[in-house]
Order: structure tokens, then C-alpha cells, then sequence
């Protein structure tokens, strides 16, 4: 749905001094009904590159293309498009039923229509009970919660969300989480960014990582976890007595119930299995340990995944 050309993106300003490159020739597309999770530490260049796919601001070089499922020219593509930036801003005074009024009439919708709408999806959002309370009461847990509602208000194809889950607590974060699955699942692409990379792990087919301004990744989950390599595994053992010590043990914990866990390299793991089977140890589990996205992420160099 979004083809990201080439971009690089470079800020020059007095304030500045030295020009400095926020992107450096990236390239990355969203496919439609994808959920792509866009990754990247503070300042790696997630929200600049939102805000050129928005057209906030324009690339040094390079072009952003949109298919024609969203739109043949700049207002129906721009239509069809829900953005939901890091810190939006919210009109204090208003109640969040006039807020969400206010919102869907900006793109043309009855009242009907909204207020079916809200009807439908508020208490999903679990903010309907806010709704005749003015907007300067809300937590921001609230507000982020009443912005996404805005964001889906018009039934866009696709929602651009940047740090939708940032500053939330864990069960906020849960419940938001619940919602992009729900409106992914109703048929929706979602592209957000986020630095909480556990997050993208749990509800994203696919994910881009961006590094410093470079592109370090571009593809599916499943192919980036089958590229990490297996690091140790974990053994539990019902009262293993002793290992000989030819045996190499990266770790061994004693547990309650006259059990042991045995951390142990690959190249160990099938020594300690035969001497454990030999001496007709009962062997209660033998996991592999992978690591998570969040180590592969900061140990990606530069890889595409194009599947």
C-alpha cells in the first residue's frame, strides 16, 4: 500500500550548525492487509519518516508511492488514510462526544453515521463512560484511547499509528493491543511505530527496522526469528545427583521438589543427555532458548527479507 523510495532526509538550520541526516537512502513498503511493526530507538528516524509518508514534510530525496487501492489522487489517498502521531493534540474543553463529532465531520460523515459508530467501537476502546466528560479530565491512557478512535472514525484502509502504546501502563498497553488485533482482523493494514520491541513481537506479521537513519530491516517475523541461532538450552531433571565434571555446564540451579535445571551449550546438550538417560534419570523438560526480537533487533546488520 506504501512504497518508501529511496528517502533520505537531511535537516539543515542555523540552530544545527552541521546538516545532520535524519534517513539515508531507505526503501521499505507496507503491503496491504499486513501488520507491520516499525522499529527503532529514539532518534533512529521512525516519526520522521511518518511524517513524510504524510507529506508533513518533504524528503531530501527520494518519493513515497501509494497503490491505487488507496486512491487515485491526493484527497482520495489521503482519505483512506488514519494517523494517529506520537503527541496529538486535543482540544481541552471539549467532551469526547464532541470531540469524536468534531473529528468525523472533518471527513464528511452524518451524525448517524458517527454516532453508530462510536456506539460500535468506544466501548471497545473502553472510553464510552468517558464520553460526556470534557477532554482536559482524561488520563492519557484515556486520550490515547479516544485519539485512535478518532484515527478509525472514518474507516480508513490503512492506520498509521507512531507510539500509540508509549507511556501506558501494562494493562493500557494490553487493551490497546487487543484493539489494533480487532481492527487488523475487520480488514484494516496497520503500520505503527513503537521502540518496545515485545510489542511488535506479539501482534506483527511483519517488521522494519530502522537504525540511525539506515534501513536494518525489512520483512516477515517468522523469517527474522528463523535467521537467530539457537544459543542454549534449558534442562530440568528429577535428582540428577552428580555430573561429571567432563561434562561443561554453563549453569546449574537446584529447585524445590528435588528438581535441577541445567543451562547448557548446543555442543554439550546431547553429552548430558545420554549420561542423564544412562543413569535412568527421569528427564521432566528440555527447551530450546532462542533469542527474543528484541536481541535479534539489536544485533540486526543490514538484512532484507523481501517474503
Amino acid at each position: 500500500m506504501i512504497h518508501f523510495r529511496e528517502i533520505t532526509k537531511i535537516f539543515r538550520s542555523e540552530l544545527l550548525g552541521q546538516p545532520f541526516t535524519a534517513l539515508s537512502n531507505v526503501s521499505f513498503e507496507v503491503p496491504e492487509g499486513s501488520m507491520v511493526g516499525f522499529l527503532g530507538a529514539n532518534g533512529a528516524g521512525k516519526t520522521t519518516s511518518l511524517k513524510i509518508i504524510m507529506d508533513f514534510i518533504r524528503p531530501t530525496s527520494g518519493n513515497v508511492e501509494f497503490s491505487s487501492a488507496l486512491g487515485s489522487n491526493r484527497q482520495e489517498i489521503f482519505r483512506n488514510i488514519g494517523f494517529l502521531p506520537e503527541r496529538p493534540y486535543f482540544y481541552q474543553n471539549l467532551t469526547g462526544h464532541e470531540f469524536l463529532s468534531f473529528m468525523g465531520k472533518l471527513t464528511d460523515l452524518d451524525t448517524k453515521t458517527i454516532e453508530d459508530r462510536v456506539r460500535l467501537w468506544a466501548p471497545r476502546f473502553k472510553i464510552d463512560h468517558a464520553l460526556p466528560r470534557e477532554l482536559k479530565t482524561y488520563s492519557k491512557g484515556m486520550l490515547q484511547r479516544i485519539g485512535f478512535l478518532a484515527t478509525i472514525l472514518h474507516e480508513p484502509k490503512i492506520i498509521i499509528l507512531d507510539e500509540p502504546l508509549s507511556g501506558l501502563d501494562p494493562i493500557g498497553r494490553k487493551e490497546l493491543k487487543d484493539v489494533i488485533v480487532e481492527v487488523h482482523k475487520a480488514g484494516k493494514t496497520v503500520f505503527f511505530s513503537s521502540h518496545i520491541v515485545p510489542d511488535i513481537e506479539e501482534i506483527c506479521d511483519r517488521v522494519i527496522f530502522l537504525k540511525n537513519g539506515n534501513l536494518a530491516y525489512d520483512g516477515s517475523v517468522s523469517a527474522l526469528m528463523k535467521q537467530a541461532k539457537v544459543q542454549d538450552f534449558i534442562m530440568t531433571v528429577v535428582a540428577p545427583g552428580e555430573i561429571p565434571s567432563t561434562i561443561k555446564l554453563k549453569e546449574r540451579l537446584d529447585l524445590p521438589e528435588s528438581l535441577t535445571r541445567f543451562t547448557v551449550t548446543p555442543e554439550n546438550k546431547d553429552v548430558l543427555l545420554n549420561h542423564l538417560v544412562t543413569n535412568k534419570k527421569s528427564i521432566v523438560s528440555l527447551e530450546m532458548m532462542k533469542p527474543s526480537l528484541e536481541e535479534i533487533f539489536y544485533n540486526t546488520r543490514g538484512t532484507h527479507d523481501p517474503q
